[in-house]
């Protein structure tokens, strides 16, 4: 293929003493003597060429300016299939491209960083440009300018103490700029120590024991706590309120966060300070009380009710009722409660906030965790409210122990033991369920709902929604039936799988066998007897001719004379009259 016009031709110079021009070499599939050649030329000038090109992709091509400031350069590229060409015009002094500094190094304060290096004039002014890399990641750019100096310096001020930077220098033409210079190498920079900025967050555990307390104190570092350093110590003074005395002073190592002290029951201003090759923090102060009602102990916070808090997806919500009287709020927890020691951690809250979601990497599921709320005003803490809740609730771990089963024909009592509700359980206990039904066939007993297992099998289910009952009964079950039953406790997180039921077998119902033996038994043994007795039955009952001091039937009050039955004839007409004897016969 014939040649293209040469792209990206321009020309520059680091020095004004040689320019140097560059463009991008194209392919043209011919090679050898055929490959495409390059010649640069200065169009007012008699010269034909004026430096040999070198081309590996980008190609280029230098010489010396001497005195001449203006240039008109055209470069030619030609093979056996043609020839183009493509001219830049320029004033060497606006098409400065400096190189970049050499030997950077710094001095430092606290709060400052001073660059230098050291840069040969080449007959242009220069202002430079300081990058430096904070160590969130963010880039700030500074200027400056430095004409008459060989020795360059730029001071960046406002900087942390005892905190690594990056920085670099480049510069570029102060009139007519042209093109930056490639940055210097990069220098990592830590400035110096400084006083500590702010205050560590210090909090305290008290247990009452015999002629005192002891003060287990913890400290830690708060996000606007700056050590400007590397810290050495912490400095503890404790000192007497009553007196104003100063009693003791303790230094720590660096690497612990927490210590106890046994103070006796006057009241005291316990102060905490950290501590560089500086200088201190500011102290950061908590008065403990002599009386014990401020404490965090068994002592004092046992005659608060322990209100129940719900985990939610991001850690566990806790509320309180807020107080005007106080300028924060603290919450503590344990973050191993079953550990000793707890890990104790603790948040403040401002004034204004009534409720916090507590989280934590160390929250986990079926672990019950205790909240204590305090109120803080001029440095005292008191105990407001205590909370206890989960990150989220498991099933129970075990069912309750059924002691005594009352069966009738028709229903079954179950009662058991009081189920444990102390923190070891894996969440609240809410309720329980009773589970029936027969072992033969589904279950519909009345009030009941319809529960079924992983198998398809049904069984009845009642649901007791107090956690303080032990007692339940089951009605409307069918006698002579097999049943199996079973109580499960369940708390927030559900109730474990079912098994392990119990069998019962309901007797006969008796009053259904006392209506049969009235009704079918009874009559049956009358006729019997009747049957057997039965000429004396009708000779009692239907004699042939009726005698009225045998007849039943003829007991009539009113018909008697003395002690004698009398058979009133009135209306009677007899077939056949006889006489029983020749006394009676006489009588009649």
């Amino acid at each position: 293929e014939p040649p293209d016009t040469p792209k990206d031709f321009s020309c520059q110079t680091q020095d004004m003493k040689r320019v140097t021009c560059t463009w991008t070499e194209e392919e043209t599939y011919l090679y050898g003597q055929n490959s495409p050649r390059y010649t640069l030329s200065e169009t007012s000038s008699q010269e034909v060429s004026l430096c040999k090109a070198r081309c590996s992709k980008q190609c280029s091509c230098s010489w010396d300016i001497g005195q001449q400031r203006i240039w008109n350069v055209t470069v030619t590229v030609e093979n056996p299939l043609g020839k183009k060409t493509a001219t830049d015009v320029f004033d060497v002094k606006h098409r400065m491209y400096p190189t970049a500094p050499l030997h950077v190094w710094e001095d430092s304060t606290d709060t400052e960083i001073t660059l230098h290096w050291n840069y040969e004039k080449i007959g242009i002014e220069l202002f430079w440009q300081t990058e430096v890399l904070q160590p969130d990641g963010t880039v700030e750019l500074h200027n400056s300018s430095n004409a008459e100096s060989r020795q360059k310096r730029v001071t960046v001020r406002g900087l942390q103490p005892y905190t690594e930077y990056t920085a670099r220098v480049r510069c570029g033409a102060a009139k007519h700029f042209w093109r930056w210079s490639e940055w210097s190498p990069p220098l990592l920079i830590r400035t110096k120590e400084g006083t500590p900025s702010g205050k560590l967050d210090m909090w305290r555990e008290i247990t009452p024991v015999l002629g005192g307390q002891n003060v287990t104190l913890f400290w830690k570092k708060t996000p606007s706590f700056q050590a400007n350093g590397k810290i050495i110590s912490y400095e503890v003074t404790l000192e007497k309120l009553e007196d104003g005395s100063k009693l003791e002073s303790f230094s720590f190592s660096s690497v612990y966060n927490s210590t106890r002290i046994f103070i006796d029951n006057h009241s005291y201003r316990i102060s905490i300070m950290a501590k560089n090759n500086v200088n201190f923090s500011l102290p950061s102060v908590l008065i403990i009380s002599g009386a014990p009602d401020n404490s965090r102990s068994i002592f004092s916070t046992e005659e608060l009710k322990e209100g129940q808090v719900n985990g939610t997806d991001d850690g566990i919500l806790i509320s309180w009722e807020p107080r005007s009287i106080y300028d924060s709020y603290i919450i503590d927890w344990c973050s191993f409660p079953r550990s000793q020691p707890c890990d104790l951690q603790w948040k403040r809250f401002g004034p204004n906030t009534s409720s916090a979601v507590i989280s934590s990497a160390a929250f986990v599921p079926g672990v019950r965790y205790k909240f204590c709320i305090y109120g803080c005003v001029a440095n005292k803490a008191s105990i407001l409210e205590k909370k206890i809740g989960y990150l989220r609730e498991l099933p129970p771990r075990l069912d309750p122990v059924v002691r005594k089963v009352d069966l009738t024909y028709n229903s079954v009592t179950l009662s058991w033991d009081s189920y444990l509700t102390d923190e070891s359980e894996p969440g609240f206990l809410r309720g329980y369920h009773v589970y029936v039904s027969p072992i033969q066939g589904n279950c519909n007993l009345k009030g009941s709902k319809k529960h079924i297992l992983p198998d398809d099998s049904e069984l009845c289910k009642y649901t007791i929604e107090n956690p303080e009952e032990k007692r339940y009964t089951v009605e409307h079950l069918m006698p002579n039936t097999k049943y199996k039953i079973v109580v499960k406790a369940f708390t927030g997180g559900g109730e474990s799988p079912i098994f392990n039921f119990r069998y019962i077998d309901t007797p006969y119902n008796s009053n259904m066998l006392y209506f049969v033996f009235l009704i079918v038994i009874v009559p049956t043994l009358v006729v019997a007897a009747c049957h057997w007795k039965m000429k004396w039955v009708k000779e009692c009952c239907c004699p042939v001719i009726p005698s009225p001091n045998k007849s039943k039937v003829l007991s009539f009050k009113e018909y008697k004379i003395d002690s004698e039955k009398v058979l009133k004839i009135n209306d009677c007409i007899p077939d056949v009259l006889a006489m029983s004897s020749n006394t009676e016969a006489q009588k009649l």
